[in-house]
């Protein structure tokens, strides 16, 4: 589907930002590119799209040379969504998400059509949404809309650069959850950037882990975590393990404050990712101990925590 041959990317002060990679990426898979700040990720995702021109080698798409290819018939064909979000302030969310099609000369009728079944793809009731402006929607509906526009003329490709880094945590698991779930409907090939190593796992078919330039290991999360290639691999996954295993629960649970009985509940021991995952879906959660409620978890108790926890083990992104 997306082949890297022997391509290198240099700039004029003789920085080289990726350096003779060899990679193929399969059709319809998610393909994650994970790595610390500057190792070249988001230079390699550009150039796929022709955003950054490659130095040396040649990207293929579908046996052809993106150089090959009209630049902006190739752009309209892939798909791209960022950090910011950028959508069109001036505009609604259904023009936002039309433009594409429009200039595809897509048919009215049919783009309607197009931007009611993807709202209704990301849980956004289109009556509701369709003409509201940006910034009447909260991030995490922004980002959504940011990631159905991607979607808007069919694209074969999507290319995601850390999409949901701006986010809350709590926002941020449960759009992860949904392009999952509408992953396993659509089978994009997604080529993702992120620099969260649990994002990447829960992510990817296969992850690409890059420093300095180069790849250092591609694999599933699976192989990755059994066999890692070297100490920078294992490190670069453990670290994250060692956040999850000094975890406990009692530093985010609360008294009972509310006389209402619990729908939702979680055990003591419950891990952090599993508490991540409920709290995407639910507000509240009551905590269980040998069968008996002891204690309350909140989104905003968990943010609290998440924000103290960064600063203390200075893990805060960069």
């Amino acid at each position: 589907m997306i082949t890297f041959d022997n391509v290198s990317k240099k700039y004029d002060n003789d920085y080289t930002a990726v350096k003779a990679l060899n990679v193929e990426i399969k059709k319809g898979e998610f393909f994650v590119i994970i790595g610390p700040s500057g190792c070249g990720k988001t230079t390699l995702l550009k150039m796929i799209n022709r955003l950054i021109p490659l130095t040396e080698g040649t990207i293929w798409i579908n046996g052809k040379r993106i150089s090959d290819y009209n630049i902006h018939e190739l752009r309209w064909s892939i798909g791209y969504v960022l950090q910011q979000i950028a959508l069109f302030p001036h505009m609604t969310i259904e023009e936002n998400i039309a433009i594409v099609p429009e200039l595809k000369h897509w048919h009215k009728t049919k783009i309607q059509k197009r931007v009611e079944e993807l709202l209704e793809m990301v849980g956004l009731e289109p009556e509701k949404y369709r003409q509201r402006k940006p910034q009447e929607l909260s991030g995490g509906e922004q980002q959504r809309v940011g990631v159905i526009r991607a979607l808007a003329a069919d694209p074969s490709i999507i290319l995601m650069d850390e999409p949901f880094s701006a986010l809350d945590p709590i926002s941020r698991t449960k759009l992860q959850d949904d392009l999952l779930e509408m992953q396993r409907t659509i089978r994009k090939t997604i080529v993702f950037v992120s620099h969260d190593m649990q994002e990447a796992l829960k992510l990817g078919d296969r992850l690409c882990i890059m420093k300095d330039g180069e790849i250092v290991q591609i694999g599933t999360p699976q192989e990755l975590i059994q066999n890692p290639a070297n100490d920078f691999v294992q490190q670069f996954i453990g670290s994250k393990h060692q956040v999850e295993h000094a975890f406990t629960i009692h530093a985010i649970m609360q008294p009972i404050m509310t006389t209402s009985e619990f729908q939702n509940t979680i055990l003591v021991d419950a891990s952090l990712a599993t508490i991540f995952d409920k709290l995407a879906q639910h507000d509240l959660l009551g905590v269980e101990e040998d069968g008996k409620l002891i204690g309350m978890v909140t989104r905003a108790s968990m943010l609290h925590y998440l924000a103290k926890d960064s600063k203390e083990r200075g893990l805060a992104h960069d």
